[in-house]
């Protein structure tokens, strides 16, 4: 029965990604209702389907976004972050991957980052329905309490952190203004997974599992 339900609940996700950006933007997401709106990305990888769903922050003249703790960055070194704002980040893929090398089974994840100076690890997670860096609600006292486990994270993958090239971010200086999470499909096969905000930018390779 845990099999099937999982199967149905990445079933339900994976409709999610059959939405166009158009039906996406006639929600209520525009900036001016929801501070940082919902994001999709979506790509074939081989034979499996993967999409993310994310919420995607503005800079909002913050100028401390990545740093470290002590100079009160936004999202300090070290320190779990929802890959996002609002709910934590959902991966869904109904196939096997590997996610730089590390297998993936398919199925539906909450994904964090912990980011560093020089590289950041990735943490996908089978538990759902989270907010925040791994926060959920107590149904008997209404307060939004801790659940993050690392012990279900089913993979760990550490990538090196890149500074956004040439022409892929905004005006003259570069930066991105709005997080994003966007699929690269790479010659040869498999995607690249890229995280970009202000001027840093994270690839995550992800091939279809052998």
């Amino acid at each position: 029965m845990r099999i099937h339900r999982t199967l149905v609940a990445v079933a339900a996700l994976l409709a999610v990604g059959a939405l166009s950006a158009a039906e996406l933007s006639a929600q209520d997401l525009h900036p001016s209702r929801r501070p940082s709106p919902m994001g999709l990305a979506r790509t074939h990888v081989g034979d499996a389907y993967i999409h993310v769903v994310y919420s995607r922050p503005y800079k909002r003249n913050r100028d401390n976004i990545f740093g470290t703790e002590e100079s009160g960055a936004l999202v300090p070194w070290g320190k779990l972050w929802r890959l996002g704002a609002n709910e934590s980040t959902e991966l869904a893929v109904d196939k096997d991957v590997t996610v730089a090398g590390h297998k993936l089974p398919a199925g539906i994840y909450s994904v964090y980052a912990t980011p560093g100076e020089k590289e950041w690890t990735l943490h996908f997670n089978s538990e759902l329905g989270l907010s925040g860096p791994g926060m959920r609600r107590n149904p008997e006292t209404g307060r939004m309490e801790n659940v993050y486990d690392p012990a279900n994270n089913v993979v760990d993958a550490t990538v090196p952190v890149g500074k956004v090239a040439e022409g892929k971010g905004e005006g003259d200086d570069n930066e991105v203004d709005q997080f994003t999470i966007s699929f690269e499909d790479q010659e040869g096969g498999g995607t690249h997974m890229v995280l970009r905000w202000i001027t840093t930018e994270v690839r995550v390779p992800i091939a279809a599992a052998m």
